[in-house]
This record gives C-alpha cells, sequence and structure tokens, in this order.
C-alpha cells in the first residue's frame, strides 16, 4: 500500500488514496501506521475517498483508531494530496466530512508545501449537558468542572468535532498530560472531547496546547485553533482575528460576522513511502 506522511504544523497523518485502496480496515490500520517505535509514527491516519455529494470524502483515524468527525490540519494537507496524486486540478476543493461538507482553498502551492484556507463554517449547537449551559444560539457553554480534586472553567464548543477550552495565565504550566486525558474521558462527554489549554497573549493572539481526543498531545489542532478563537472572541478575550501559536507553528484563524471561522495556515509533505 502506497501512503503519504504529511503534516500541519507538527500535526502529522500517514495519508492513503482511498481510490485505490478500498477494502483495508482502516481503524486497526490506524494504530499500526501511527505507532511511533513499530510503525510509520503519526497521529493518526487519513483517507481520501470518492464522494458523491462534494469533491471527495474524507476519514480520519485517531493514533488509537477511533474515528473522529474532521481534522482541521489533515484537510488542509488532504487538499494539497488531492492535486498532488492528480485527482483534480482545482484550487478551491469541497471534502465530505462527518463534520459536514468543509471548503478549502489551495492559495499557494508547492512540491512540499502549500498554503490553504479553510472555511470551518459555525460552530455547531451543542447536544448533551453542554445544551443546558449554553447561550441563547447554543454554540457556546460555560460551566464549571471538578477533575481529581481540582475546578476547572470550561468553555464547550463543538466544531463538529467537541472541544473543552480552558483559559490558563500560563500554557508551559498548563496540566495537559495529566488533566487532559481525564477531561477527555469525563463523564460530561460520551463522545470524549478534545481539551485546549490557552493562554491569551493580546487582542490578536493567543497560545494553546492541546490535548487531543485519541492521540495525546499534538503538536496542533486546527480544529482546537477554531474552537480556542470562537471561545476567546465571544468571551471579550480577543476580536474577531486572532493568530494562534501552537508548539508546531501559527495558525490564522478569523471570525466572519456571520459567525462562519476561517483558518489558514500551512500543509507539508514530508515523504511517501510502501506499507
Amino acid at each position: 500500500m502506497r501512503f503519504v506522511k504529511m503534516h500541519g504544523l507538527g500535526n502529522d497523518y500517514v495519508y492513503v488514496d482511498g481510490f485505490t485502496h478500498r477494502a483495508a480496515d482502516w481503524p486497526r490500520l490506524a494504530v499500526a501506521v501511527s505507532d511511533r517505535h513499530t510503525g510509520i509514527g503519526a497521529d493518526g491516519l487519513i483517507v481520501l475517498l470518492p464522494s458523491r455529494s462534494a469533491d471527495f470524502r474524507m476519514r480520519m483515524f485517531n493514533a488509537d483508531g477511533s474515528e473522529g468527525e474532521m481534522c482541521g490540519n489533515g484537510v488542509r494537507c488532504l487538499a494539497k494530496l488531492a492535486r498532488d496524486l492528480g485527482r483534480t486540478r482545482k484550487r478551491a476543493i469541497v471534502f465530505e466530512t462527518k463534520a459536514g461538507p468543509i471548503r478549502t482553498w489551495i492559495a499557494r502551492a508547492g512540491a512540499r508545501e502549500a498554503w490553504v484556507t479553510v472555511d470551518m463554517g459555525a460552530p455547531r449547537p451543542l447536544a448533551g449537558p453542554a445544551a443546558r449551559d449554553a447561550g441563547p444560539d447554543g454554540r457556546l457553554a460555560v460551566s464549571t468542572l471538578r477533575v481529581a480534586g481540582r475546578s476547572f472553567r470550561i468553555h464547550e464548543v463543538s466544531m463538529g468535532n467537541p472541544h473543552c477550552v480552558i483559559f490558563v495565565p500560563d500554557t508551559e504550566a498548563a496540566p495537559v498530560s495529566t488533566a487532559g486525558p481525564r477531561i477527555e474521558r469525563h463523564p460530561r462527554f460520551p463522545h470524549r472531547t478534545n481539551v485546549e489549554f490557552v493562554q491569551v497573549l493580546s487582542r490578536t493572539a493567543v497560545r494553546q496546547r492541546t490535548w487531543e481526543r485519541g492521540s495525546g498531545e499534538t503538536m496542533a489542532c486546527g480544529t482546537g485553533a477554531c474552537a480556542a478563537a470562537v471561545a476567546a472572541c465571544r468571551t471579550g478575550r480577543t476580536g474577531p482575528n486572532v493568530t494562534v501559536r501552537l508548539r508546531g507553528g501559527d495558525l490564522r484563524i478569523a471570525l466572519q460576522p456571520d459567525g462562519r471561522v476561517f483558518m489558514t495556515g500551512p500543509a507539508v509533505t514530508v515523504f511517501e513511502g510502501t506499507w
């Protein structure tokens, strides 16, 4: 099986052309290839597939084999991959995902790196316990969560996948590896959640670390950056245009007047091989 290793700000995945490889056990394959000691090494597996409702279909699997709704860094790379494979010559590419249709624009394309903007859509209405704590439009819930004897002020946002944003004075001192997995699997989140620890630097910049559902701490999280920007702007901590500084680099997030969230960042090809 041919594969391509790609990353968006260090958030790395193994990519497979599902037009060619259709019969794989994707969850099992995701676990095998993601292992950084015995596999290729990645935060998960992403597959490019045909779609009846969009240009292509995206499926993404975390390192533990669980399937996610979509991945912001991953969809930027998938747009580059579709062009690299010759599946399309478009620069504006629409992907079918479990989070709904996602629109991408390739602003600059190179052999190794592309610069891609993604229309992530508006934050989705919350469900379950979060819906009871949400504001009038049902898209941001603020509450207190107790984990292992400690209280956290959490901000829940859905970008098609679940996020729990926690504002902290210093991300380097944040309990990412200890509280992150406990919050991910807290009973409040029956489908688990991604957890963002966010430090506000100014009206136009924040720093973020993410504990990703099913993968652990990652170098970057695109949907998490969008969720953090939404929570920061809606609570008056920042304006609508925010640079999110992640361990792997920066993403530019722009909240539109109609509620949609635009994300811009790089997509990088690392290497190709055969599994």
